[in-house]
C-alpha cells in the first residue's frame, strides 16, 4: 500500500501537522494600549518627531515584562526609548501555552503622531 509513496512526501506532511499542533498551543500575550500612558518625548515634541516602531516584548505568565527589543525603528531613537521604556512598565494579558498562561512573546507596533 506504501510502496509507490515517496518518504519524503510523508515526512513533509508530518513535519506540517507537528508544526501546526505546536503553534496552535501557544497563544502570544496581548497589549491594551487604552490602559498604558506612553509620553511623548519632549524632544521629539519640539522636533515634531512621527513614526511607528515595531517591539517584541517577552511578557511573563504575571502580566509583566521580562525582556524586550526594538524589531522596526521609527526612525527617532527617542521615540523608540520612550515605546520601549513606557511599554515595558504596562501589564500585558498574558499569552497561554497549552491553556496554562505561560511566558511567551508578543509584538506591538507603538505609532507616535502629532494632532
Amino acid at each position: 500500500m506504501f510502496k509507490n509513496m515517496p518518504v519524503t512526501g510523508v515526512a513533509a506532511a508530518l513535519l506540517m501537522s507537528l508544526s501546526s499542533a505546536v503553534m496552535a498551543a501557544e497563544v502570544p500575550a496581548t497589549f491594551d494600549p487604552k490602559g498604558c500612558k506612553v509620553d511623548y518625548p519632549k524632544a521629539s515634541l519640539m522636533n515634531e518627531e512621527q513614526g511607528t516602531v515595531t517591539m517584541s516584548f517577552l511578557v511573563n505568565a504575571d502580566g509583566s515584562v521580562a525582556d524586550s527589543k526594538i524589531e522596526k525603528s521609527s526612525g527617532f531613537k527617542n521615540l523608540d526609548k520612550a515605546a520601549v521604556k513606557g511599554l515595558s512598565a504596562c501589564k500585558f494579558k498574558p499569552g497561554t501555552k497549552d491553556g496554562s498562561a505561560a511566558q511567551t512573546w508578543t509584538k506591538v507596533d507603538y505609532a507616535w503622531k502629532l494632532d
